[in-house]
């Protein structure tokens, strides 16, 4: 079964919103592994306009499933993961001010960065996922270019997918994110993947994709949760991810 990883930014980004501490990051985070998440994720930015760095140390602190923790590898960044140690690392290539993460790593020139922190990241225990885009491999014949930096896996990009899930492109944009997985499975990289999943798209992801590792989820599932309620939201993305049909 493929883990749901909740990230939980749009929770902290409420609470940011007026001070204090309502909605509480831990306890919510805590209540979503409770409902059956496998995995948590944060994406802390230097301006700390969500998640913030304590919030990271608390929760790695607390929880008991996987915590994963994306990112742009800067220095700061690189020192965060040092003292956390996290499970995973996912490298995103953000600049600072991204409103979210919106494009997948061109690994070729950035060989020599992507090497370099990818072992200095691998030395503290965490593995290590590259945010890719399918769509920059539509040429290559495999994905070598992430295995030489020391990659254990890539996260799929699947914002393209999202857009087109349910449109005359579906068929066609699916087909490029399930040969780039191919391409990623062959090379000996495990897949994971995120960007606007929700209930509508994920199963068809999942289905064809069956050996999907991971997908991390925030921004649909909390909005879903303000509907159906936290726990109920869990079991039902949980429930997307049941065995393929």
């Amino acid at each position: 079964m493929t883990v749901l990883s909740v990230n939980v930014n749009k929770i902290a980004t409420l609470r940011n919103s007026r001070g204090g501490n309502v909605p509480n990051v831990l306890k919510t985070t805590l209540d979503i592994e409770r409902f059956g998440a496998q995995g948590i994720t944060v994406h802390p930015r230097p301006d700390e306009r969500h998640i913030r760095r304590q919030d990271v140390f608390d929760i790695k602190a607390a929880i008991h499933v996987e915590l994963n923790i994306e990112g742009y590898p800067s220095d700061e960044f690189l020192e965060l993961i040092r003292q956390v140690k996290p499970a995973q690392v996912t490298l995103v290539p953000d600049a600072p001010d991204a409103l979210t993460s919106n494009a997948g790593w061109i690994v070729e020139p950035n060989h020599e960065l992507l090497k370099r922190v990818i072992g200095e990241i691998k030395n503290t225990g965490a593995r290590v996922s590259l945010f890719i885009d399918p769509k920059d491999y539509i040429e290559r014949d495999d994905m070598s270019d992430v295995v030489a930096v020391g990659a254990d896996r890539i996260e799929l990009y699947t914002e393209a997918y999202a857009v087109d899930y349910g449109t005359p492109k579906h068929e066609s944009t699916l087909a490029l994110y399930v040969e780039g997985a191919r391409k990623a499975q062959a090379a000996g990289l495990k897949v994971n993947a995120g960007h606007d999943l929700n209930t509508q798209n994920l199963r068809a992801l999942q289905n064809a994709i069956p050996y999907l590792a991971e997908v991390s989820i925030g921004h649909a599932l909390i909005s879903d949760a303000l509907y159906w309620g936290l726990a109920d939201t869990v079991k039902r993305y949980l429930s997307c991810l049941s065995a393929p049909i």
